[in-house]
């Protein structure tokens, strides 16, 4: 079964590779390279803060705010309401709480294993380009947005672009479904199963009865933050995450500190089986593009169209400021925690891992440099990081379930599957797992791309205004009457002012 769906896996990933690739260049050259060009701009739409807006006419304007002028004789305020919505930067934790766990753990070290060091090149290459994709559709999640009145949340991604911006709402039904299995069931699956081989690793001990309490543990937690409790581990996990993320990057600098010389050969290598500029098989070249490629998105998740669905969620002045955020935590993602998890093996093992695969890979490199107690710092970031994604991935299959329905009953069987796979997870060969995770994953990109790439005309308009409005020195502020000829647009209005006013925020238990 493995094989086959490996096999399959092989030939679609040939296609979806370059599609993500042609994409991300697409995207590139229509936006001017946007993704390099607004760099800059990311760190300041990160740390905006939340505000409510207000329609001034006959010309009023506070002098000690900015304003953006929208029809003529409009203009428009930005008050700063610090204790309503929720802020760029706390979106852009809450994506990286999905983005930043199994995937740049163990999902590295499995690259590495299959494509050799020549993948850590190519999942920059698809950060990079993937930036550009990145932030088409997270812009275009903002511009389709809903408000969720019974909630007080706004709600969006690709399901909701793909009904309102491109008209098709059975592709919307197919990627809701495939967005649901994938991140609602399989994804999870994976984090608690690397949860179960990081700990077995570092307790030496890789039994069933262990795998069983873990699973059974995890699987306990899950089920208190789908059924009850949201808030309270919501905010333990959005304060932990950040920390760990930093903790495992400074594991990751304290190996590349006690390697200095061999940082030189390490690039050398990545490089050199990148490109085929050493003694390598083309076989081998390949099969480090593909690997890097797969691990890359699955870790960053560029293209994928399940960002989307946590940036629609934000209150910003401009649907561009939260495609600028999210496209910055493509980059923290890939270019900073996969590229430590690379580094720590790469200059620890050069072998690439042998018989070792997964987390165990990376875990074994590390005790390699500073010793067992390696093995359970590893260990202890990669739990934090995994659960923190049990319940990202849980809030995305959410939204789009809700898309279809929000009868009681079918969300009470969606949580029920939902916390049974966490803890089939525990006991389930990864192979199968991973196999199945590259599976609906090229399912969900090929589904996205099919949406963003048509509707990218409307991303550059958006693009546009806010580049026109940072030309004149203001800070940008879009109302949907300045491009009326967008159509379906819900959100955008002097109503979202009166929406914010009662609180908005991300997905249940995420809002602040």
């Amino acid at each position: 079964m493995t094989d086959f769906i490996g096999s399959m896996n092989d030939s679609v990933w040939a296609v979806v590779a370059w599609l993500l690739v042609g994409a991300g260049i697409y995207f590139g050259v229509r936006t001017i390279v946007v993704q390099l060009r607004l760099l800059p701009q990311m760190f300041g739409a990160v740390a905006e803060r939340p505000y409510e807006d207000e329609m001034l006419r006959d010309g009023e304007q506070d002098d000690a705010d900015s304003a953006a002028v929208g029809k003529a004789g409009t203009k428009k305020k930005r008050k700063k309401a610090p204790d309503k919505g929720i802020s760029p930067f706390k979106a852009f934790t809450i994506s990286a709480a999905s983005r930043v766990g199994t995937g740049n753990v163990a999902g590295v070290a499995v690259a590495i294993t299959l494509g050799g060091p020549g993948a850590v090149f190519w999942m920059w290459i698809i950060a990079i380009i993937g930036g550009a994709t990145s932030f088409v559709e997270s812009t275009l999640a903002q511009l389709y947005k809903t408000r969720d009145y019974e909630n007080n949340a706004y709600r969006g991604g690709p399901a909701y672009y793909i009904t309102r911006g491109l008209g098709k709402p059975w592709l919307a039904v197919m990627f809701g479904i495939a967005i649901t299995l994938t991140f609602g069931f399989i994804n999870n699956a994976l984090q608690t199963n690397s949860i179960v081989e990081s700990v077995g690793t570092s307790a030496g001990n890789d039994g069933m009865t262990l795998k069983v309490i873990i699973g059974f543990a995890v699987a306990t937690l899950t089920a208190m933050v789908v059924f009850g409790g949201v808030q309270r581990i919501a905010s333990f996990t959005q304060v932990v995450v950040p920390f760990m993320a930093v903790a495992y990057i400074a594991l990751g600098v304290m190996v590349l500190g006690l390697n200095l010389s061999e940082i030189p050969e390490m690039f050398s290598l990545i490089i050199g089986h990148a490109l085929g500029l050493r003694e390598v098989a083309g076989a081998a070249v390949g099969a480090a593009f593909i690997n890097g490629m797969r691990r890359g998105l699955f870790s960053n998740e560029a293209g994928q169209g399940s960002v989307p669905n946590a940036a629609a969620t934000a209150a910003v002045s401009h649907p561009c400021k939260q495609g600028l955020v999210q496209t910055l935590g493509v980059y923290f993602d890939t270019l900073i925690v996969c590229s430590m998890t690379a580094f720590i093996i790469l200059l620890s093992n050069p072998t690439y891992g042998g018989d070792a695969e997964g987390a165990s890979l990376t875990q074994n490199s590390m005790a390699s440099q500073v010793g067992d107690w390696g093995i359970h710092a590893v260990t202890l970031c990669l739990l934090f990081l995994a659960f923190s994604s049990v319940i990202g991935n849980y809030y995305l299959a959410q939204s789009n379930v809700e898309y279809f329905t929000r009868n009681k009953t079918v969300m009470l069987g969606f949580r029920l599957l939902v916390v049974l796979c966490v803890f089939l997870g525990a006991v389930v060969d990864v192979p199968v797992i991973w196999a199945l995770a590259d599976t609906f994953t090229a399912t969900m990109v090929v589904i996205n791309l099919c949406a963003i790439i048509p509707l990218c005309p409307i991303a550059l308009k958006l693009l546009k205004n806010y580049t026109e409005q940072k030309r004149q020195g203001l800070d940008p502020v879009f109302e949907r009457s300045m491009l009326p000829e967008l159509k379906n647009v819900e959100c955008w209005d002097d109503k979202d002012a009166a929406f914010e006013e009662k609180g908005t925020g991300g997905p249940v238990g995420l809002r602040v």
